[in-house]
């Protein structure tokens, strides 16, 4: 039996369940932290990067965003590095611990007009630390999933990693769709922007200890401790795993972090609207990646990782025109809710096939460095990338062209993979 088999006699359905769900629930607080940021971004730009003109402080403020991005190469290996030396588990508890520290550094930290550049300057380094926290959290759970998962359900245990990744942007969507509606635009400018930030941090040791809990993966256990040289075979496998995300990040980042800015300063809706309609949408994607990760166990990850590609290809541009027309809520909604029908096929599929492509050994330290690197570069910017792409040209939709790009490239790569839904894991 190869080291690290999904056929693992110690994988038993309930050791299983229990496992991928304390990791699940950890995974959600860990990402409503790391999403109320971009569903702030606006009143952040006023707040910590005053330039008297919107514009500029929305890009500063997406700016902060990305930076947090570029400290995710870097703990994706530190931290991936620790995940396959010293388990899944440790790797789990340092990255909520930094997530949630980020988290309440942002919630209390006095604005520019109260202490200066020293303002902006913690805002840097709390994203850094949330930067930081996610390049390693994103591998290490993934690994952490689909090592735990039961004989020919890699697929769906595997979405689990995501579904826990929307929850946590799901519910960064509802609290700031809450405080947007319950309180006045003073209120949020003021105080109100900063509850998501402190509960989040205040729930941070509620994932500290749902983590402590859980036991090691048994592929993990069984696989022979080895090296991680940095050979060409290697890096060839991270470099393909950075492929792999592309599409994946700027998607995600775009249609879930950018979305609700989009639609309030193009498509006519209010920040509240904006914010609701972006929860829909979030809330559909959520119930249909299980579903898909179950499908990919069946019929295999490649149709569905392409399937998605081609809708991005297809239908950005035509969508993005009707939402400058200004169509009613139920329109806008139902096209957020058709984008995150797309995205499911990519994260119900795309964990399991991003962690089979390496051995258990080396999973979680070059899974995580090549898709944090991926998500760094072309991820993390997306929001900003797409704020300026609508500043140089003038044209709301030339951000379209970014993803359509992005979905050409991820779709060569996925060609490039073989099928590895009914092969065990290495």
């Amino acid at each position: 039996m190869p080291h690290g088999s999904a056929e693992s006699p110690v994988v038993t359905p309930r050791a299983a369940r229990i496992a991928v769900v304390a990791a699940s629930l950890g995974n959600v607080l860990e990402w409503f932290d790391f999403a109320v940021y971009g569903f702030f971004a606006a009143v952040i730009g006023k707040q910590f990067f005053p330039t008297g003109d919107e514009s500029t402080e929305l890009l500063a403020a997406f700016a902060a965003f990305g930076v947090g991005f570029l400290a995710r190469p870097l703990g994706g290996i530190i931290i991936g590095r620790i995940g396959d030396v010293k388990g899944r588990r440790t790797s789990l508890l340092l990255t909520i611990f930094l997530m949630a520290t980020g988290t309440v550094l942002i919630g209390v930290t006095p604005t520019y007009a109260t202490i200066g550049v020293a303002g902006p300057i913690i805002i840097v380094v709390a994203r850094l630390m949330q930067g930081f926290s996610a390049g390693g959290e994103w591998g290490g759970a993934t690994a952490f999933m689909v090592e735990w998962s039961e004989p020919g359900r890699r697929g769906f245990y595997g979405s689990l990693q995501q579904v826990g990744v929307v929850s946590g942007v799901l519910l960064g969507s509802i609290a700031g769709a809450t405080i947007n509606t319950v309180l006045t635009p003073e209120q949020i400018a003021t105080w109100g922007w900063r509850v998501p930030f402190l509960f989040g941090g205040i729930i941070g040791p509620v994932g500290l200890y749902m983590r402590r809990s859980i036991g090691e993966t048994p592929a993990f256990r069984e696989a022979p401790p080895e090296a991680v040289p940095a050979n060409a075979h290697n890096l060839g496998l991270a470099a393909r795993a950075a492929g792999f995300t592309i599409l994946w990040t700027v998607a995600f980042y775009i249609y879930i972090n950018y979305m609700p800015t989009f639609t309030k300063t193009y498509a006519g809706l209010s920040g509240a609207q904006s914010l609701w309609s972006n929860s829909i949408g979030i809330a559909v994607m959520l119930g249909a990646i299980p579903v898909m990760g179950h499908l990919s166990d069946r019929v295999g990850r490649r149709p569905l990782l392409l399937a998605c590609c081609a809708a991005f290809i297809v239908l950005p541009y035509p969508a993005a025109r009707l939402f400058i027309s200004a169509p009613p809520f139920a329109v806008i909604a139902a096209c957020q809710v058709g984008f995150g029908l797309v995205l499911s096929l990519y994260s119900g599929a795309g964990p399991s096939a991003i962690a089979e492509i390496f051995p258990t050994r080396s999973r979680s330290t070059l899974m995580s460095a090549g898709n944090a690197l991926a998500t760094a570069i072309f991820g993390g910017f997306a929001p900003y990338i797409a704020s300026w792409l609508i500043a140089r040209t003038g044209n709301p939709v030339a951000w379209v062209a970014y993803v359509m790009t992005a979905a050409v490239v991820t779709g060569l790569v996925i060609l490039s993979l073989k099928e590895t839904a009914h092969e065990p894991l290495r």
